[in-house]
């Protein structure tokens, strides 16, 4: 297979990108190209880092293990409110708590990934920390509905934010040739967590009460937290630039990507969010074995986070994350609207956490295959801001669905993967305007 980030094409110059990092002479498709420009092509290749970068990709790991591995085991919380601390609620009320965690993860990509390129990761992985620590203690002695929206909402979404961008844009600026691969291993550490949290929590708030399992969970995180901030270190000078870097809505390629990604988040979490109480409706599982689906869909998002990484570094990025994104929309049309037994719904939750791990892992690379190696924290942090109104509404619109419905799951389904296969859509025409040939690795 043709690789396009090796070709060369010397119609225009441009600063160091992350494909080659301070290297001179390169070029990158961006705004300032011609649209028939290749990617990233060099005669001169970065090394990839060694034991620094290797440290790097442990403590990313464990940062994306305490927080949006957490914070993938919001369906746990959610199915234990609906007969406990909110039992007076409705699931379409209780999801804009989950909401509201990613709205806030999404929405302060851009700036905390501004901070990551003026001042490196471990500020900002420190201010996590604290946060982290806050909103989970205070989470534990919430009774009100508002509070659970202020501690467990906003302030666990913003401390999952300042820990998640730092660490994987951290890693992006050590690797090279294995970046998907290292960033996936990274990646993957949220889904070890999305096992681990929901059975330790469902298993303590049995034995020893929600209160004190919620502070089990925050000492865990601390300790993770410890090892991150020790470890997560930034290759390349620090860069002071602007609030809102205009050039990227200029590049075609970065809004396509962007918009894709607005559509496929609509619906990506709304099966993490529904999975354990679609189980209990509509699988008759009981109460005590359903949140195991949920670990399940994590499980299989270990997998999503990794394989494809390592093959993406073979194929292409974009080539696999297409697919990929693709048939994680069709496996709820088809697999989750006929799944009625519980074999069924565990086979679904596989699959599908395999599929979407594959679109959390690999997306980061992708931004990072077409930004500024002085941009990457940035860009990234763009990205998921301008994904964070999709990822606030798709979980009320699905519950709200439901209500509708009169408890049918039918029609948050429907809207979950046709907005997800609607969104790779636009990745694909991304792929196609940086080199139409398919052969290619792209």
């Amino acid at each position: 297979m043709e690789d396009v980030e090796k070709q060369a094409d010397c119609s225009s110059l441009r600063g160091p990108s992350i494909e080659t990092g301070a290297y001179e002479n390169l070029n990158r498709h961006s705004a300032l190209q011609p649209p028939n420009a290749l990617l990233l092509p060099t005669n001169m290749e970065k090394p990839d880092a060694g034991w620094t970068g290797w440290l790097a990709v442990f403590g990313a790991f464990m940062a994306l293990f305490c927080s949006f591995g957490q914070m993938n085991a919001f369906g746990t919380y959610q199915s234990w409110y609906l007969g406990h601390q909110l039992a007076g609620y409705s699931q379409f009320s209780i999801s804009w708590i989950g909401s509201l965690q990613l709205w806030t993860f999404f929405f302060m990509g851009g700036p905390i990934g501004r901070l990551f390129d003026a001042y490196g990761p471990s500020p900002v992985i420190l201010s996590g920390t604290l946060l982290l620590t806050f909103s989970t203690l205070m989470t534990s002695i919430s009774t009100k509905y508002y509070q659970f929206l202020l501690f467990q909402g906003f302030f666990f979404g913003l401390s999952v934010a300042s820990l998640f961008y730092p660490s994987l844009a951290a890693v992006s600026t050590h690797f090279d040739k294995y970046r998907a691969s290292a960033l996936g291993i990274a990646a993957a550490g949220s889904g070890v967590g999305g096992v681990v949290y929901p059975i330790m929590l469902r298993t303590l708030f049995s034995r020893t009460g929600y209160a004190w399992s919620v502070r089990a969970s925050a000492l865990l995180s601390v300790a993770c937290c410890v090892v991150a901030l020790a470890t997560v270190k930034k290759e390349g000078r620090k860069k002071c630039s602007g609030w809102i870097d205009v050039k990227m809505f200029k590049d075609a390629c970065f809004m396509l990507l962007a918009t894709g990604s607005f559509f496929i988040c609509l619906g990506i979490f709304t099966p993490f969010f529904y999975i354990v109480c679609y189980a209990e409706d509509q699988a008759l599982v009981s109460q005590h074995t359903a949140f195991y689906v949920l670990s399940v869909m994590n499980a299989g998002g270990v997998f999503g986070r990794i394989v494809p990484a390592i093959l993406s570094d073979k194929i292409g990025r974009f080539n696999l994350l297409i697919p990929t994104s693709f048939l994680a929309g069709l496996s709820c049309l088809i697999f989750w609207m006929l799944a009625k037994t519980m074999i069924a719904v565990m086979g679904f939750a596989a699959v599908y956490g395999f599929l979407s791990g594959a679109f959390i892992s690999v997306i980061t690379p992708c931004v990072a295959q077409i930004s500024d190696i002085n941009e990457i924290g940035t860009r990234i942090g763009a990205l998921y801001t301008l994904i964070s109104v999709p990822s606030l509404v798709g979980g009320p619109i699905a519950g709200a669905l439901i209500q509708y419905q009169g408890g049918s799951y039918t029609g948050m389904i429907g809207l979950s993967g046709s907005s997800i296969i609607f969104g790779s859509l636009f990745i694909l025409a991304c792929r196609l305007r940086i080199n139409r040939n398919i052969c290619v690795r792209v």
